[in-house]
């Protein structure tokens, strides 16, 4: 029984990981800034079967309450062996360009909040010597893209970061794992067009979940984008700026 801190809990994908470890008896803290979403996600939950379930308002850009949270998560569950950062925004790009204080803020609520929470948990666990965090960055984050750069700064930020705390951490017996998920179809992307390319929120969930059971370190949901994104962090700069991405 995984003892599992969801940070972002009524996204789609975080909520959808949470029925998935709710299923099988694991104990679930939830963080969320809407309480109406939130109490919402616990009932549903708790609808389902869940026996160790428990919610908590809260807003990431709130850096003195992290802290906090990670104290109350422990408290109630007894312990904790498993946090899943989940929560973000989709950036408007165009706002973002002329709106310097937007853009900023932007990064803190997708970049520098996620370290802030990444780096108290990653102390944690590492004094108990066991653990995994479990971090969702983007497929932004691997290359600057004009039609978005502002989000995938700050997704490039948590990726780095994850990196370095990954191997950092590996050694004391804690594993950090990078998602990446290309498009996934939630109510954050409603107002996009789908294609061929776009997931669903249960199909990111079971990697997500996979990944953390097996350990693994940077995992493309769905696995195809790993190969689309090497492609395009591979286009020479002389093409790359040249093209609409």
């Amino acid at each position: 029984m995984r003892k599992i801190l969801i940070v972002g809990a009524t996204s789609a994908m975080a909520e959808a990981c949470a029925r998935l470890w709710a299923q099988r008896g694991d104990q679930l803290y939830l963080a969320a800034r809407n309480a109406k979403q939130l109490q919402s996600v616990v009932d549903d939950l708790k609808a389902r079967g869940a026996q160790h379930v428990e919610g908590q308002v809260f807003d990431a850009n709130q850096f003195d309450q992290h802290a906090a949270l990670l104290a109350n998560a422990t408290r109630f569950m007894g312990g904790l062996d498993t946090v899943l950062i989940a929560h973000g925004t989709l950036s408007d790009q165009d706002r973002a360009q002329a709106d310097v204080a937007y853009a900023l803020g932007e990064i803190a609520t997708n970049g520098t909040s996620v370290v802030s929470i990444m780096t108290l948990a990653g102390e944690q666990l590492a004094q108990q010597g066991r653990g995994a965090i479990a971090v969702i960055s983007s497929v932004a984050g691997d290359r600057g893209r004009q039609s978005n750069y502002v989000y995938g700064s700050a997704k490039a930020l948590v990726s780095a970061f994850a990196s370095g705390q990954r191997q950092r951490l590996s050694k004391k017996g804690v594993h950090v794992i990078t998602i990446k998920p290309g498009f996934v179809d939630t109510p954050m992307t409603a107002h996009l067009k789908k294609g061929a390319l776009w997931a669903k929120p249960d199909q990111v969930a079971r990697d997500i979940s996979q990944a953390i059971d097996k350990g693994r370190a940077i995992v493309y949901t769905p696995g195809f984008w790993r190969w689309i994104m090497l492609i395009i962090k591979h286009i020479p700069e002389m093409v790359f700026i040249k093209i609409s991405l």
